[in-house]
């Protein structure tokens, strides 16, 4: 892992989110399937997270899907009548590989990969490439947005209106993306302080997009190999409020949650640290914004670059 590496992954984002978009347009991904009555997701860690948030979108739309750890000893057995889509960038998770061989010849099996030859891909009847390149600095963030925007078109083609806008997505991510990266300077210092904290930091989002919190945590955690946790911005008032008491608590908020304002009304009694991202927020200790930050697939797409970049200033000066 290459901090310096890292960062070139993510200032990369822009380009590869812009191509990707031009290949859904041109239909270059084979998002044909067969026919099945339920949808398998499985994957590991970046790969998990995007697979929670397609599978939530699919069953709202009353599609019977589930995402599952790959590593689970509980997953539904084999059935033809199972589409599985397995999820790995390297195609070569060791978890994903097994669990997709125990499919693999009874149910059909869809690869979301970037290595359209490696183990997982010989497994599966289709394969779906992510188009995100090598990220030379060792860590999922490229891979991670295209893995989401892949599933996001595999689900619109599972059922229609689940990510209708997702190529327009695709593009004004990769502008607010670049936005977020060109103006760095204006806001990533004063961010990258606040969320500081002696004791780490926590990210929370709304349940449609907790693959958000659960990524921007992970980066943190990742390269910089700081404390930081994800949660969900309802659960939130009833599993993490407790730290507010006792810790400095630094909380960098994907707003959009209903349940919010009891969020904010604990934080502002206690004193903790909020920075948000994609709106202002009444409370909170600064604001990011971006281009498209109402749109909910652009959300998904963009959001998580303000964490990615406190992780690469803090891991270069670690």
């Amino acid at each position: 892992m290459d901090p310096a590496g890292y960062l070139a992954d993510v200032e990369r984002i822009p380009d590869t989110l812009a191509a990707l978009a031009d290949a859904l347009d041109d239909g270059f991904l084979p998002l044909e399937v067969p026919a099945h009555d339920r949808v398998l997701l499985l994957g590991m860690g970046s790969s998990a997270y995007a697979a929670g948030v397609v599978a939530a979108r699919l069953r709202h739309a009353g599609v019977a899907a589930v995402a599952e750890l790959a590593s689970s000893d509980l997953l539904p057995p084999p059935d033809p009548r199972t589409l599985v889509v397995a999820v790995s960038a390297s195609g070569r998770s060791a978890e994903t590989l097994v669990a997709t061989a125990s499919h693999a010849g009874v149910a059909p099996v869809v690869a979301v990969t970037e290595d359209p030859a490696g183990p997982l891909a010989e497994l599966a009847d289709g394969v779906l490439p992510l188009l995100a390149g090598p990220e030379d600095g060792g860590v999922a963030c490229r891979s991670y947005r295209h893995a989401l925007a892949v599933l996001l078109a595999l689900a619109e083609r599972l059922s229609p209106g689940v990510a209708p806008a997702l190529t327009a997505g695709c593009r004004t991510a990769a502008a607010a993306t670049a936005h977020l990266l060109h103006t760095r300077n204006d806001w990533l210092p004063e961010v990258a302080d606040r969320l500081d904290g002696p004791q780490g930091s926590w990210v929370v989002a709304p349940a449609r997009r907790l693959a958000s919190a659960q990524q921007s945590a992970l980066m943190l955690r990742e390269g910089p190999r700081r404390p930081a946790q994800a949660c969900e911005t309802g659960d939130w008032s009833h599993v993490d409020v407790y730290l507010t008491k006792t810790l400095d608590y630094r909380m960098l908020l994907l707003p959009g949650s209903a349940y919010q304002p009891e969020l904010m009304r604990w934080v502002a009694e206690r004193g903790s640290t909020v920075v948000t991202v994609g709106a202002d927020v009444e409370g909170a200790a600064a604001a990011v914004r971006y281009p498209g930050d109402d749109v909910d697939d652009v959300r998904l797409l963009t959001e998580t670059t303000v964490a990615e970049l406190v992780a690469a200033r803090w891991w270069a000066g670690s």
